[in-house]
């Protein structure tokens, strides 16, 4: 899996072949097919293990009775740690589903489609509760979504700040334009 995901990542999946994973692991391509059925194999249980662990995270969050600040920062860091756990199986995630097949790919949209609604169930109790603006929420989850995802675009192991570091500054940032002024 990882150096599927790693060369995915590097050259995309649809110009990874199994030629070069089964080159890449020093075997014969012909012995990578006594392990997996196709590279769509890789991508889809890539895909769909991110977002059973990112929809399991926020249903835990939702699901506990929390402030929407604390569930919207736990929400983040759950979903900043997932896609920083393997950088090359975050980026194929957030850029790869695409190339899944019909049947996989819907499957996938509705998770993701259940991903934002749990997102927008957190700001619509924000907006109840008078602590959030009144925003549209689904521009605001849209935009919560491509900061978090846009980690796996810069994020390094070993660079200059960790994942629970970055999902409390996204967290902070995605606050000031959600909470309401109450001066």
């Amino acid at each position: 899996m990882d150096v599927s995901l790693e060369m995915m990542r590097s050259l995309g999946y649809q110009s990874t072949s199994m030629r070069d994973i089964a080159s890449g692991m020093k075997m014969e391509a012909a012995s990578l097919y006594n392990h997996i059925s196709g590279k769509e194999e890789i991508l889809s249980e890539t895909c769909f293990r991110m977002a059973e662990r990112l929809l399991t995270g926020l249903a835990d969050v939702n699901d506990i009775y929390f402030n929407p600040v604390e569930k919207l920062s736990l929400a983040v860091k759950n979903h900043v740690n997932i896609l920083t756990e393997n950088t090359h199986a975050g980026w194929v995630f957030v850029h790869e589903w695409r190339h899944l097949s019909d049947e996989n790919r819907n499957r996938f949209v509705a998770m993701r489609d259940a991903y934002e609604k749990g997102f927008t169930t957190i700001l619509k109790q924000g907006e109840d509760e008078g602590v959030f603006q009144d925003v549209n929420n689904k521009f605001a989850v849209l935009t919560i979504l491509a900061s978090l995802n846009w980690v796996v675009e810069w994020y390094k192991p070993q660079g200059g700040m960790t994942p629970e570091q970055i999902a409390d500054k996204l967290t902070e940032f995605i606050l000031s334009g959600l909470k309401k002024d109450n001066n």
